[in-house]
């Protein structure tokens, strides 16, 4: 039987009305057993709309193609609200956290992003965290903004200034998925690798331009996808990326939420060897010995498929980190775990003392 990583959903848009607001709901259900969800929500505030002088009566009448046209009408107006690039707010505690927004490869939407920097005014060297993913439309939707506070924390310490960007199709920042891998069992990995180094690649380009960012030694630190999609740009000048670190690449990991089971195995190590014949910047491949999506022999496979094609991967297998290794990036024990070898990825020995502002 073909298995699918992809659950199929069935969406509907309702609008409410009221004298002074009007909001549409749009709602996607699967044909499972799991409950609806909320995907996005549009509102018109203003009780002066034409929109909602128009919407009323259409509301009455339940016209299906009118309310078609509404909701493209209201999808535009929230295309033309994205906010501007940059900043988003004043900085904030701990390490002068601050919401910026950056470019996606969808020119109509921007990507939330958090940035963490050291005191004083730089320029820094830049590293940027790439999350991780999956193919469940629903639990991407449901994401909460990625953080990684303690990683962060990390590398503040050694001088860095940290962006976390959420990448398309994930949480509040919407849009649509372009790292699709497919279906399970003819899967492209290889695709689905380079979306992800294009939503890396763009907020790194446009942090670079920033006054208090260095525009060499950069560092990206990829989390499963986000890690896998890291490997599709060790082909970039070292003197831009000097390093990536990837905690546990790859993708298809928990097929059908099953732990140790991947989609098509055989066709992630081919897919590896793509990345590892163009590769110029030295990868430090880091997997916990309790992860259940890419396990260490599984890893240790695709590390060495990476340089045997010509790639250069320092792989070290890490102690177990609590109940799933897998997520060992995304805690502060599990930093704790990986700080001798963050540390040798970064060719540092101790943090830089902090300077007064």
């Amino acid at each position: 039987m073909r298995r699918h990583f992809v659950d199929t959903w069935k969406c509907e848009t309702t609008p409410h009305a009221t004298s002074h607001r009007i909001r549409f709901t749009e709602k996607c259900a699967n044909f499972g057993n799991r409950a609806p969800g909320v995907i996005r929500r549009y509102a018109v505030t203003n009780p002066n709309s034409n929109l909602i002088r128009w919407v009323k009566p259409l509301m009455r009448s339940a016209k299906p193609l009118l309310a078609l046209l509404v909701c493209e009408s209201l999808a535009g107006q929230a295309a033309l609200a994205e906010p501007p690039f940059g900043a988003q707010g004043p900085e904030g505690e701990p390490n002068r956290e601050q919401q910026w927004r950056v470019p996606t490869p969808d020119a109509d939407v921007s990507a939330r992003a958090v940035l963490f920097r050291p005191q004083g005014e730089g320029p820094f060297r830049l590293a940027l965290i790439a999350h991780a993913t999956t193919q469940n439309v629903l639990r991407r939707a449901q994401m909460p903004q990625p953080e990684y506070r303690a990683l962060a924390a990390f590398l503040v310490a050694r001088g860095f200034a940290v962006l976390v960007p959420e990448r398309l199709g994930h949480g509040v920042t919407g849009g649509k998925y372009l790292e699709d891998q497919g279906g399970c069992d003819d899967a492209d990995y290889v695709h689905a690798a380079r979306a992800t180094a294009d939503e890396i690649a763009l907020p790194l380009e446009f942090l670079r331009g920033q006054s208090f960012i260095r525009k060499d030694g950069a560092v990206i630190v990829g989390h499963s996808a986000g890690g896998w999609g890291a490997l599709a740009l060790a082909s970039e000048d070292p003197k831009s990326i000097s390093a990536i670190i990837a905690f546990a690449p790859g993708r298809g990991g928990h097929a059908n939420d099953f732990p140790n089971h991947v989609c098509a195995p055989h066709t992630l190590v081919a897919s590896v060897v793509e990345f590892g014949k163009t590769a110029r910047v030295p990868v430090s491949w880091l997997v916990a010995a309790n992860d259940s999506y890419f396990a260490p022999d599984l890893s240790r496979r695709l590390a060495d498929a990476f340089r045997s094609s010509g790639g250069k991967a320092d792989f070290r297998v890490l102690a177990p980190s609590g109940s799933e290794g897998h997520w060992l990036a995304e805690t502060e024990s599990g930093v704790r775990i990986a700080g001798s070898e963050l540390d040798r990825a970064l060719k540092l020995q101790a943090p830089m003392a902090a300077k007064k502002r």
